[in-house]
């Protein structure tokens, strides 16, 4: 009997100390003092949210390296007649440069190899055009001459006749000469059929690329930019219309292009490359050109060797990045580079630190859900606290503590806009059953133990 009545009063006063929670056992809270630093709770609403985040901050910025692409600086050595390297861009990207080629004087077209010309004479009676051919004999079908590689056609009973660099005046003058020296009646007509020997190559964001031939009219940038469909672009803004003649490129921003009608009325000449290139991306435009230099037959052993030497300097430029990208990685994972942290403390999903990321804030919200948010089993949503150093109205150290009521999840809205600051404490509370279940998961085997003694005894 006096040992049931003992067992229940150890029941009874174990139960009386669990009431008390805070004497067996302790969880951290919030309160206005703290090792004699006043600490200030404020709730966190949308005028709270303002005045904490003006609390002047930087974040730290990448070292330049991660800024930087390879061939964006410096001069690439072993160019000769190639076209400069485009330009490329950096995080943010500068306006594009206006580079016009120069103007090209308008010129009478010169029949060059592989234009095909036609040549007719009228019937004897006058009321048929007729292919000349033969002696200039009556024909019942048209043919043409095709200028061959050295420069001349071929005209049974005439004979060669040298075409090729000469105006279409001139042309017919030699014609002329080599009809009369074979005693034929002179009256002959002579006309470009097909533009074979003067090409302008078009590619990039367009249609469809292609060769656009210069005919007896000069041809401009937006003939020949339109003979290829026109220009395809989502979005005009860092596009570009390339120009590449005899080594030079040139540069005119699409914007630009579309803005200033003189601009569409550039004329091109015989050789040049037109490319619209809707990024920097160098490889592209190196392998655009590389393409219209076997076109035009412009590749020569010295320009293969400057461009594997360009491709090598890129490639070297590539690694020497990556290595010294990689190496400040290295440092930061070994804490040998300054960072700026915020801590985890309290009922969270993991006890730890949070670095503060580069070149932009970090708000509440990423440093909360980065690292797994609270723990919903245990922590209390009402007392979420961010605690930050401050100064008292004297200058003393103090504590604030912002806190966010999250019991209604709307509320969390105004964690994505709180910033955090280096060494702010975010920290949790323990649900009111969270600290008694622990209490009680401390003293139950030490109840258990005393009253089994006491059975015993």
């Amino acid at each position: 009997m006096v040992t049931r009545i003992a067992l229940r009063g150890l029941l009874l006063g174990t139960a009386l100390t669990l009431g008390g929670c805070g004497v067996s056992y302790n969880s951290p809270s919030v309160q206005e003092q703290v090792e004699g630093l006043p600490v200030t709770v404020v709730p966190l609403d949308s005028q709270a949210l303002a005045f904490a985040n003006s609390a002047p901050y930087t974040p730290r910025s990448l070292p330049a390296i991660f800024h930087q692409v390879a061939g964006s600086s410096g001069s690439v050595r072993g160019l000769g007649a190639l076209p400069n390297a485009p330009a490329v861009p950096t995080l943010a990207p500068q306006p594009l440069e206006l580079r016009v080629p120069p103007a090209v004087e308008p010129q009478p077209y010169e029949i060059g190899v592989g234009d095909v010309v036609l040549l007719a004479t009228k019937s004897a009676s006058g009321s048929t055009v007729e292919q000349l051919s033969g002696l200039l004999a009556a024909q019942s079908q048209r043919q043409g001459y095709t200028v061959r590689d050295d420069g001349a056609i071929a005209i049974p009973g005439i004979g060669q006749i040298q075409l090729a660099g000469l105006t279409l005046e001139e042309a017919e003058a030699a014609v002329f000469d080599a009809i009369v020296r074979q005693g034929v009646d002179p009256a002959f007509s002579l006309e470009v059929a097909e533009f074979n020997s003067k090409r302008v190559a078009v590619g990039g964001a367009v249609a469809a690329a292609r060769l656009v031939p210069i005919t007896l009219n000069t041809l401009d940038l937006g003939e020949a930019l339109t003979a290829a469909g026109g220009v395809t672009l989502r979005d005009q803004e860092y596009a570009s219309i390339r120009i590449y003649r005899d080594g030079t490129l040139y540069q005119i921003p699409v914007e630009t292009f579309f803005a200033r009608p003189e601009l569409q009325n550039t004329v091109l000449q015989a050789g040049d490359s037109v490319y619209v290139d809707t990024n920097y991306d160098l490889d592209r435009a190196l392998q655009f050109y590389e393409q219209q230099l076997d076109v035009t037959q412009l590749r020569s052993s010295a320009r293969l060797q400057a461009l594997n030497e360009l491709q090598a300097e890129i490639a070297l430029r590539r690694a020497a990045l990556a290595e010294a990208r990689a190496n400040f990685t290295a440092r930061a994972d070994l804490g040998a580079e300054e960072r700026d942290y915020v801590y985890l403390a309290g009922e969270v999903a993991e006890q730890s630190r949070f670095p503060l990321p580069y070149d932009r804030q970090a708000s509440l919200a990423d440093v909360l859900f980065d690292r797994g948010g609270l723990a919903t089993a245990t922590g209390d949503p009402t007392q979420i606290y961010v605690l930050r150093p401050s100064r008292t109205a004297t200058g003393e150290d103090a504590v604030t503590a912002w806190h966010l009521d999250a019991g209604n999840a709307a509320a969390l809205v105004l964690a994505t806009k709180f910033e955090m600051r280096p060494n702010d404490i975010l920290f949790v509370e323990a649900q009111p059953i969270t600290k008694w279940s622990r209490a009680l998961q401390q003293a139950l085997p030490t109840l258990i133990t005393t009253a089994a003694a006491s059975v015993t005894n």
